[in-house]
């Protein structure tokens, strides 16, 4: 299927209100800047929290935790020691309960929750998981990010009957943002 036709099945398919709008695809694909986007033109409230590469002299050496609201701690370092490690990173769970579960929690006037990701690091956390669950179960518009690969809750949450899936590609990306608002809008 080509990225036009994509899109244009994205305009006609209807999700079940409140919308669940899950971006998935490789690391890099553009998922983060979707949502980026969708956010800075998203004429409600949004909440929730979107997970930042940290480059030093070219390198990833890890990733941030930033809410909407402007809080920001490490989710991840090279340097972090154990006991919760994805590939090379030390996973600082702490951090991502400490300031992304806050940043989950519904609350009166917000008009769309944003989670940006659910990936290997962050499914570490029951708690995490459970958070998630509670969004899904609110009357209220999600837009989350979800890893392409991976098992368990990551598998899951995708494979939910009312999770509109979407693939974010290198040749679709610069239009998803206007077309997840319309399906934003539809409601």
């Amino acid at each position: 299927m080509s990225d036009m036709a994509e899109s244009d099945i994205l305009l006609q398919a209807k999700p079940a209100w409140p919308p669940r709008l899950l971006l998935t695809g490789p690391p890099q694909c553009g998922k983060t800047t979707v949502v980026h986007r969708v956010v800075e033109a998203f004429p409600g409230r949004a909440a929730g929290f979107y997970t930042r590469e940290v480059r030093e002299r070219g390198r990833r050496v890890g990733f941030e935790i930033v809410t909407l609201g402007g809080d920001k701690a490490w989710l991840s370092h090279v340097d972090f020691p154990g006991p919760w490690r994805v590939g090379k990173y030390g996973v600082n769970l702490d951090n991502l309960h400490r300031v992304a579960l806050p940043a989950m929690a519904p609350a009166p006037g917000i008009d769309l929750f944003v989670i940006d990701e659910i990936g290997k690091m962050e499914c570490l956390s029951r708690r995490f998981i459970e958070a998630m669950e509670r969004l899904w179960a609110a009357e209220m518009p999600l837009l989350v990010t979800v890893a392409a690969k991976g098992g368990g809750y990551i598998q899951q949450i995708k494979e939910k009957p009312d999770a509109l899936l979407i693939t974010v590609t290198p040749g679709n990306r610069d239009g998803l943002p206007g077309r997840i608002l319309e399906l934003l809008r539809s409601g």
